[in-house]
């Protein structure tokens, strides 16, 4: 079967348009579809109104819908391995990648089976997807929109998607509870990550930390919520039974002898058979229609079950320490001078100083954050402060493009910051890995000086945190050259 008779299968259309929230009056809920891995494409690629998915289809693309929805607010979890010097090992060796998968595969059944959550649970080229749906105005909808924290510059920005005739606005009560769900899904995160580590034998981190080389280089099993990190306007998801094509996708990532050798691929659902017969079934075109004949791709409701995981959150260590995150107000950008801007690079070790001084890209690698989240944190710093400071980086001329007009720097430097730091506090980043030998593993350590350490930071941190004396540096002492530790 070729792609022009794998897409032209009505029943394969139809999960597709299920999936999109398609009814009987062929509208759907899903605010817009693009193709996968990237939404700034140009006009002619996407996005467009999920209405026109036949032009995706008869052009052989992938396809995905906005996690952006009229009707529900939808939650998505996405586990995947991740090889940061072999990226074609998944495609390649499919059964060790799901096999390193399992642990994290069960802990997030086990973990969502108390709550009878039972999701969509889909198929792709490095791992799994998880989906369930929220309606708007449901209890809990309304309990995610009281924790949510959402700033009125953000509210601001989305209120202005009303001038795009294509997309319009979000509404504060959206953006409020998409804020929320961002909170209890780094909760869910971190429960999973919890039952799965001491099962797999390569690291469980939450999203795309790279790690030293493992059995096959920098590989890990990526809990990924990244997309909290960013816009709800900004984010989709893959869908059942499109195509999968990443690694063709991304120029520069791979060989085109890599590529060759990597077979075509389809994003299925994980129904009535197992990850093995699903990683056969992905791979055959045929075996994927005649699997569409089958099944049903609504994304399933569980407002009612979410109250219950909402209070669990609301209740926990974890919903503490985003309290205490929250406490403080970041430093404001006519003050960026006076402040963030006059940090002494010198009090830090050269690979954060590095990173803060050129921080396009590293500062926008999950790992870079990382590091300068460690070292400040070492040194004092309240959270809040560090991703205010990253903030500041991210909207300076670093010769970003259209980044962060893009996406919401404010947004991406709280995520990032506050899950990290969350890690620290929790003591699930126990800083084993807080270490020059690790950072030059992970090939951050960008100093010929063989005389720098990071053991006087990583003592510091530990310090601080069995001592409970994070964030005891004040404001207006951050910036001053003496008193490191």
């Amino acid at each position: 079967m070729n792609i022009g008779d794998y897409y032209s299968s009505t029943h394969v259309r139809r999960r597709m348009k299920e999936f999109l929230g398609g009814g009987e009056s062929g509208e759907f809920t899903a605010r817009f579809i693009t193709r996968c891995d990237s939404l700034r494409h140009g006009k002619a690629l996407g996005p467009k109104m999920p209405g026109e998915l036949e032009d995706f289809l008869s052009l052989g693309l992938d396809v995905s819908r906005s996690l952006w929805d009229s009707e529900s607010l939808l939650v998505h979890l996405d586990i995947e391995y991740v090889n940061f010097d072999f990226p074609a090992e998944p495609y390649l060796d499919p059964d060790r990648s799901f096999h390193l998968q399992r642990p994290s595969e069960n802990a997030t059944e086990k973990f969502l089976l108390p709550y009878g959550i039972s999701p969509l649970h889909l198929l792709s080229g490095r791992g799994h997807h998880f989906a369930w749906r929220i309606e708007r105005g449901s209890a809990a909808y309304r309990q995610l929109c009281e924790i949510g924290h959402l700033p009125l510059h953000l509210e601001k920005r989305y209120q202005a998607l009303s001038e795009d005739p294509l997309l319009g606005g979000i509404d504060s009560e959206l953006g409020g509870a998409y804020c929320g769900l961002g909170l209890v899904m780094e909760y869910i995160a971190c429960g999973i990550s919890d039952r799965a580590n001491p099962q797999t034998s390569i690291p469980v981190e939450l999203t795309a930390v790279e790690v030293p080389p493992q059995q096959r280089g920098r590989e890990v099993v990526s809990i990924d919520i990244s997309e909290y990190g960013d816009q709800l306007n900004t984010r989709a998801v893959r869908m059942p039974f499109s195509l999968y094509l990443k690694p063709w996708c991304r120029q520069g990532i791979m060989s085109d002898e890599i590529r060759g050798r990597i077979p075509l691929m389809v994003s299925v659902p994980l129904v009535g058979m197992s990850c093995t017969e699903g990683i056969w079934v992905m791979r055959d075109l045929e075996k994927a229609s005649e699997l569409a004949c089958e099944v049903s791709m609504y994304i399933p409701d569980f407002s009612d079950h979410m109250l219950k995981l909402i209070g669990d959150y609301i209740s926990s260590e974890t919903a503490q320490f985003h309290s205490w995150y929250y406490s403080q107000e970041q430093i404001e950008s006519d003050r960026w001078n006076s402040t963030y801007d006059t940090l002494p690079f010198d009090i830090l070790p050269p690979c954060a100083a590095h990173i803060l001084q050129y921080p396009n890209d590293l500062l926008l690698r999950p790992s870079g954050i990382q590091l300068v989240v460690r070292v400040l944190l070492s040194l004092g710093w309240h959270p809040r402060q560090i991703a205010g400071l990253i903030r500041s980086k991210y909207e300076r001329n670093y010769g970003w493009g259209n980044e962060w007009y893009y996406y919401d720097a404010a947004t991406r430097a709280d995520f990032y910051t506050r899950l990290f730091s969350g890690q620290v506090v929790s003591r699930r980043d126990n800083l084993k890995l807080f270490t020059c030998k690790s950072v030059k593993d992970c090939r951050y350590c960008f100093s010929q000086n063989s005389n720098c350490d990071l053991c006087d930071y990583r003592k510091s941190l530990l310090e601080r945190v069995k001592h409970e004396r994070l964030a005891s540096r004040p404001v207006n002492r951050l910036f001053l050259p003496n008193e490191h530790f």
